[in-house]
């Protein structure tokens, strides 16, 4: 019954989420329910027809129906060989970094500008991005080794622990599509290699032994259905749950490896046998729900941790969500529980960027109310100053009148500069200030868990710049000017006006940003405009050449004397 669930779930591909979800990655391909249309239409059309399925329909159409395509070899006479060197010639290379396709003269990403033969999966962010590096030797950590390493002695000798188990890049796409799966592998093999390269991990940071998740604590965030459509896909080589969240053979594994991780993490950190953490795991999970998997999540990693630091201890958690996309799933599970702060920043427009969900009314219920606090942008293109006025107006009067024991970044770099799904600008230093500014909290009792991040140099850099601020020796230097956009000041206003009802600590911040906001519009009201000088014709642009004529062959003209 579960295998016939996975296999619905990869016809019926929530066309109407994926469609926001696809403004930056395209796939490529008709959905199976579409192709199954034109399968029934091809049985009584012509061979141009069946030749253009051939190009649409993916490898499991073409199996069911290979009756459309058993032709004899008769037709294929007009076949012409020199059509073959023509294919080759318009073959494009992938960039490492962003995945965007190129044409083999160029010899830089035409989007991010990686070199062609850029090494930023063994040199992570300190690869050139202009051309291949000959000076720097690669850097390949056995990370591998590391689980075998105690967590108490390792704790004792380093306050950050990290995360990580090479079981975890098993999880990636089967079916070959034109465009790469912007969810791959490679993101944890480039930041795992800047950090080697910084002597960071291995080196400064300890590691934690990695064992895979109970179906028990999975079952204190998820449905049952939803544990055994995940595992089901261990029978699978290739199965996909909707038509942009795929899994393989190894998938279930390395969403049990991801949530044991991050669990673990958790608990050693409020036992205080670590004093933060990094889970770099994959896959990510803040669109994971209660039964539903979407948006490349299996299991939900920081709601599990979240549980998990409760039971060793913590009574109340926060869970500050800076993916560029809303972490519907983490919301929808914590939405009626009062002892579990959401916060989330990220792009909404109206509920026109996916997943749509994440409006500033969206603030939780069942007696829960106001600790679900959203973030909305009403725009791409969000910057370090705009996230900085937010956390200083919302995000930290919030969490400190909340007062957390332990707090959790869902930390997706998808909004960093760069980045091809995000379309937002933050720099690895605004992500090292607002690390930086919620160690404040709970005592310095942090984990950071990856989620998104598609640009590999984006990611790699960001990752890199929060592990220095949890380790303590990155300087964080304050923005010169933080004053935030238009739009930015105006999404914080429209939280603070909705989230002033829950938090009395708001309502004299909520008066200094309205008065703002007030002199904002004021100011534009006000601006000084040039008068527009008014050009007068000559009289006889005004009567016309006839009229003109008339009166001066008949004397009717008068001309001012001066």
């Amino acid at each position: 019954m579960v295998a016939v669930v996975v296999e619905m779930n990869s016809v019926k591909s929530r066309e109407a989420e994926i469609s926001v979800h696809n403004q930056a990655y395209e796939v490529g391909e008709s959905s199976v329910s579409d192709a199954s249309d034109e399968v029934a239409e091809a049985k009584v059309q012509p061979n141009a027809k069946r030749a253009r399925l051939q190009k649409e329909l993916t490898f499991q159409d073409l199996y069911e129906n290979q009756e459309l395509f058993d032709e004899d070899d008769d037709e294929d006479g007009d076949w012409d060989p020199s059509q073959l060197q023509k294919c080759l010639e318009v073959i494009k290379w992938l960039c490492k970094n962003c995945t965007v396709d190129n044409i083999n003269d160029d010899v830089c990403c035409r989007i991010c500008g990686e070199h062609k033969d850029s090494k930023i999966l063994s040199l992570g962010h300190f690869a050139s991005p202009f051309a291949p590096d000959e000076d720097l030797n690669e850097i390949r950590p056995t990370i591998k080794g590391l689980r075998d390493i105690d967590p108490l002695e390792s704790a004792a000798n380093s306050s950050t622990a990290i995360g990580f188990d090479e079981r975890m890049l098993l999880h990636a796409e089967v079916e070959m599509k034109p465009h790469p799966h912007p969810e791959r592998p490679d993101r944890l093999r480039a930041i795992a290699a800047s950090l080697a390269r910084a002597g960071i991990f291995p080196g400064r940071c300890c590691s934690i032994p990695a064992r895979e998740i109970t179906q028990e604590e999975l079952m204190m965030v998820h449905s049952s259905e939803h544990i055994e459509s995940v595992e089901v896909t261990s029978k699978l080589m290739s199965s996909y749950f909707t038509s942009d969240t795929y899994a393989n053979e190894h998938s279930a594994c390395a969403a049990r490896l991801a949530a044991g991780l991050c669990a673990d993490l958790a608990s050693a950190i409020v036992s205080g046998r670590a004093k933060n953490g990094f889970a770099l795991v994959r896959p990510p999970g803040h669109h994971a729900g209660v039964k539903d998997v979407m948006g490349f999540c299996l299991h939900n990693n920081a709601a599990v941790a979240a549980l998990a630091a409760q039971a060793a201890g913590a009574k109340k958690v926060l869970i500050l969500d800076w993916d560029v996309h809303h972490g519907n799933g983490t919301q929808e599970i914590f939405e009626q529980n009062n002892s579990v702060l959401y916060i989330s920043l990220h792009r909404h427009e109206g509920g026109a960027f996916y997943p749509g969900t994440g409006g500033a009314h969206e603030v939780g219920y069942m007696g829960a109310e106001g600790f679900c606090v959203n973030i909305p942008w009403s725009r791409g293109g969000v910057g370090d100053n705009d996230y900085i006025f937010a956390f200083q107006h919302v995000v930290l009067p919030i969490a400190s009148e909340f007062a957390p024991d332990f707090t959790i970044i869902s930390a997706g770099f998808d909004a960093a500069r760069g980045d091809p799904l995000g379309g937002c600008d933050i720099t690895p230093s605004g992500y090292a200030q607002m690390t930086h500014m919620l160690n404040a909290l709970s005592g310095g009792k942090m984990l950071v868990i990856l989620e998104g991040g598609y640009n590999l140099r984006s990611i790699s850099s960001s990752a890199t710049a929060v592990i220095k601020v949890l380790l303590g020796d990155s300087h964080v230097c304050e923005l010169e000017n933080s004053f935030p956009s238009k739009s930015g000041l105006q999404t914080v206003f429209e939280v603070l006006d909705i989230q002033n009802n829950f938090w009395p600590s708001l309502k004299p911040i909520f008066m200094n940003v309205m008065s703002l906001w007030k002199m904002y519009c004021l100011a534009k009201k006000s601006k000084p405009t040039k008068k527009r000088r008014r050009v007068i014709p000559p009289m006889w642009w005004r009567w016309g050449r006839r009229s003109f004529l008339f009166h001066m062959l008949n004397g009717h003209l008068r001309v001012k004397s001066k």
